[in-house]
């Protein structure tokens, strides 16, 4: 994986390197709260530059005394600043009591909650940081319930209060932001799940801190965006022929499931998939072979008629419209016994829920609910903690898994999981799993490895997906929206 990829951390890392950090400033802990403190004022100046009434909640600890560092800026620069927080729950930690100390010489102001907060023009949410992972008490509650209600701009510091840094997931009521800027790393959490909806745009300041306190500390996952994709999908030669651009071949399409099947077959097409072969229920020839002469459907009525195509393909994409009766599960049988390159999803993973096995050879990609059958547990544990989750399955059946969502996970043993930064809401609709199967397949069966061809594929599919929602909006979108995207964004150097 490129160096120079994003890289996400978890809160014991996260602490690790504050430490770190301070003894490589000299021992002064106070020197990295004073440069949050500057890193948030400038990301006011950046974002609210008109605010003139500020509001700074804060908590007892360090993430407080942030805050606390913010406000005496913007009381210095001419701000009406209030630091609010609750009834006996002032700053307790020495560095918080001495940005408290600097901010009330400065001549600030201290109120209790509760309080009017909707009369200010920005609000900071300077009570937890990383510093939480269970449900705030009631008092918080009540306080961060008054934040959402107050009808103001919020800047987060470090992480929004009450969301778990490292799960993304609110245990109670969690603060929603507009901005949440994030002091050293970014955190793991704030990528996925939940959190999507909590953290507003996400900024980072690394705080100058030297590389040094680096040194031996592991990042939890690697973040992707679509400029990275150029890291994958070179040009090609000029003497190419399609052999060399894989042989896919699609199992599925029970009866009345063609659909799903056809729009993986046309997903590894237009993601490059040199030769496109098609196994399917015989009435549903006719139709692909209509709208997608390319593909080479044909009818499987035995397991013997897709032998010979397993022996011919490079990677074999099943599950898309299979369904789970004798059909299907036949088909499946023949190639989890051939030990094909194979991309695993839908029905076909249902099926190996209730018969698990090692699959070093496969790519899973299953939604919760599927990974939940996978796993044996309920879909809302899945949800609870994907990171947990997307690496249980990889262990278990020790290939590569990609836990599809918000903000798409790809996990396989031994190796740093990613988190796929594109996607959107308009792509919770049927189908759109049947293209990624077919866009992770044709990347495959070009070359890549199956972690890289899960992560490549995992981020076109959702940059497709953005751009197409981009054009004509998010509701209605369909996964059919996604195929010119599909072909013009696995051109990087056509699309910059």
């Amino acid at each position: 994986m490129n160096a120079l990829f994003p890289t996400l951390y978890d809160a014991a890392a996260a602490r690790v390197l504050d430490r770190r950090a301070t003894e490589l400033l000299g021992g002064d802990a106070y020197v990295l709260m004073q440069r949050a403190g500057q890193a948030a004022w400038r990301t006011v100046l950046d974002l609210w530059p008109e605010a003139r009434g500020i509001d700074v909640v804060c908590g007892t600890g360090n993430n407080g005394g942030d805050g606390y560092v913010l406000a005496r800026m913007a009381l210095e620069s001419g701000r009406r600043v209030r630091v609010i927080h609750l009834p006996d729950r002032g700053p307790r930690t020495e560095l918080a009591q001495r940005a408290c100390t600097e901010y009330l010489v400065a001549g600030g102001s201290v109120e209790l909650f509760p309080t009017e907060l909707s009369r200010s023009d920005l609000i900071v949410d300077a009570l937890f940081g990383i510093g939480l992972d269970r449900a705030p008490d009631a008092a918080l509650g009540g306080l961060i319930g008054a934040i959402n209600e107050s009808g103001c701009p919020v800047l987060a510091l470090d992480v929004p209060s009450g969301l778990d840094a490292d799960c993304g997931i609110a245990p109670g009521v969690a603060v929603y932001a507009d901005c949440t800027l994030q002091f050293i790393v970014r955190h793991q959490g704030l990528y996925t799940g939940d959190a999507l909806d909590y953290g507003g745009e996400l900024r980072l300041d690394p705080l100058d801190v030297p590389d040094e306190a680096f040194g031996g500390v592991k990042a939890a996952a690697t973040l992707l965006a679509p400029e990275h994709l150029a890291a994958w999908l070179y040009p090609r030669r000029r003497n190419s022929h399609k052999g060399e651009s894989g042989r896919v071949f699609c199992i599925g399409g029970d009866h009345g499931g063609g659909g799903a099947v056809a729009l993986c077959a046309e997903a590894a097409l237009r993601s490059g998939a040199g030769l496109v072969s098609v196994a399917t229920r015989i009435e549903h020839v006719p139709a692909i072979l209509a709208q997608r002469p390319e593909a080479m459907a044909f009818a499987a009525q035995h397991v013997d008629d897709v032998v010979e195509r397993l022996e011919w393909a490079d990677v074999v994409a099943i599950g898309p419209g299979l369904g789970q009766h004798p059909w299907g599960a036949m088909l499946l049988a023949g190639v989890l016994d051939s030990g094909v390159d194979a991309v695993i999803d839908a029905d076909a993973l249902n099926m190996l829920a209730s018969a698990p096995q090692a699959l070093p050879q496969a790519v899973l990609t299953p939604h919760p609910g599927e990974a939940a059958r996978l796993l044996g547990i309920g879909a809302t544990d899945v949800q609870l903690d994907r990171f947990s989750a997307a690496r249980a399955l990889a262990e278990a059946y020790r290939g590569v898994v990609v836990l599809k969502g918000a903000g798409s996970l790809v996990v396989a043993p031994g190796l740093r999981p990613c988190v796929i930064g594109a996607g959107n809401p308009g792509m919770s609709t049927g189908g759109m799993g049947d293209l990624l199967t077919g866009v992770i397949a044709a990347l495959r069966a070009q070359g890549l490895s199956a972690f890289d061809a899960a992560c490549a594929g995992a981020l076109l599919h959702g940059a497709a997906g953005d751009a197409a929602a981009e054009e004509d909006g998010e509701r209605g979108l369909l996964p059919s929206d996604l195929l010119p995207w599909l072909r013009r964004l696995a051109n990087p150097e056509m699309s910059d």
